[in-house]
């Protein structure tokens, strides 16, 4: 059987047929795609997706809430370790200061022992007889201004080579001190320096142009310093002391009741750690003397040789930076706050009590000053006065110290010794009316 065969029209007819087919169905197809796109223009699942989308939102939000409690938590425990951390700075660079100033201390003790060591480890050979001599001159301590850098500034201006006269004063001697530093600037000193106590005192002296330290506060010496009678004050010099040598200075100590009338600095000899006018009369009681004790019942033993000196005045002194002189004002000032005891005498007993069993004496070196230049009232009213030879004689200081009348003495003694009142001191009795 012989098929049907299409010819070449048939052929093309059919391509073109199937090709509009599928033009059409294009057609179409975009024409549905437009027509769903305009009515449905967030898609056939836009209800769904909205509340996800807000679901999404709220969540972020949780999100950043949740963080910003976090951070702000987080801020908080941080400033807590500040201050936590803070603290502990602070109370190890307080610790750190401590052990620099042991340090320093020991460093000082250190270099004072290797000196003695270097002078008495050449070993010298002695001398003629009569000529050795130990050593009795102390090398002084290495200047430390970290110790209170405030007043190390006013030292540095005050100062006459490195020296200067310090007296501590509160409002209730304000008479006394006008007369102290009225004849001091007479003088012509002009290394002097005033410890206010109180703040009335300190503008008072700066008021009449007077050198005026006025300490930090601290209330367990400004109690005192405030209302504190005359030996009150007077023991808490000891204390205070400690910062001038501590900064390198030599201080002249200097109570209030001294009329001044040549320069203290002229007649001192400065070979000892301690050099200090005496409360002594005479050459017995001021440089000291072999006192005998007599027990009859003792037999041929019955006399009984004791050294006897009057004590040191503790209100005028002059001090040297050395390692055995702040020893001793730590001593005084550590025992005046456990005991209820004078100043003075503590002052000498730490400087004349030896060694001995249980107490390790002060290894200090010692000088009484003379007793006519740095004269006590006992000294002038009742013996230099009445004898004609020792009334032409012109004190250094005079120091108002056996008589409770200051004041009035006080202005006597400028009378007789400055403006030639030859009777000043008749009107006033050799001791005190009680």
């Amino acid at each position: 059987m012989i098929g049907r065969r299409d010819g070449p029209l048939m052929r093309n007819n059919t391509q073109s047929l199937r090709k509009s087919r599928v033009a059409i169905a294009i057609a179409i197809g975009v024409f549905i795609g437009c027509v769903c796109a305009f009515f449905y223009p967030n898609g056939f699942f836009g209800s769904n997706s909205i509340p996800n989308r807000s679901y999404g939102l709220v969540g972020s939000r949780i999100q950043e809430n949740s963080a910003g409690c976090e951070s702000s938590d987080r801020v908080n425990m941080l400033k807590s370790e500040f201050v936590a951390v803070s603290e502990k700075n602070a109370e190890l660079k307080k610790q750190v200061r401590e052990l620099t100033e042991r340090l320093q201390q020991a460093k000082q003790g250190s270099d004072q022992a290797q000196k003695q060591f270097l002078a008495l480890g050449k070993q010298p050979k002695t001398g003629p007889f009569g000529t050795v001599k130990g050593l009795r001159t102390n090398p002084t301590v290495v200047p430390d201004e970290s110790v209170n850098p405030r007043l190390a500034k006013i030292l540095e201006k005050v100062a006459v080579q490195r020296e200067l006269i310090v007296a501590l004063a509160n409002t209730n001697v304000k008479e006394m001190l006008e007369v102290w530093f009225t004849n001091i600037k007479r003088v012509g000193i002009t290394n002097y320096l005033v410890v206010a106590l109180d703040d009335e005192l300190a503008k008072f002296c700066e008021s009449n142009q007077v050198p005026v330290y006025k300490r930090d506060p601290d209330e367990g010496i400004d109690s005192v310093g405030r209302s504190g009678g005359n030996h009150a004050v007077s023991g808490l010099k000891f204390r205070i002391l400690r910062e001038f040598l501590q900064l390198g200075y030599s201080v002249l100590l200097s109570d209030v009741d001294i009329v001044y009338l040549q320069n203290p600095f002229d007649y001192l000899i400065r070979d000892s750690d301690v050099e200090s006018m005496t409360d002594g009369h005479n050459n017995m009681t001021a440089y000291g003397y072999n006192d005998v004790f007599d027990e009859p019942t003792m037999g041929w033993a019955r006399y009984a040789h004791t050294m006897r000196i009057w004590v040191y005045n503790s209100g005028f002194f002059y001090i040297r930076p050395t390692i055995p002189s702040i020893e001793l004002l730590d001593r005084v000032a550590t025992r005046l706050s456990k005991e209820k005891a004078w100043d003075q005498a503590v002052f000498n007993e730490e400087l004349f009590y030896p060694s001995h069993p249980g107490y390790d004496g002060l290894h200090a070196a010692r000088r009484t000053m003379d007793f006519y230049l740095f004269m006590n009232s006992k000294v002038l009213f009742k013996t230099v006065r009445n004898d004609p030879n020792l009334s032409k004689l012109k004190p250094v200081i005079v120091h108002v110290n056996y008589h409770p009348d200051k004041l009035p003495r006080m202005k006597a003694v400028v009378e007789y010794y400055v403006n030639g009142k030859n009777d000043a001191l008749k009107p006033f009795p050799d001791g005190s009316d009680w």
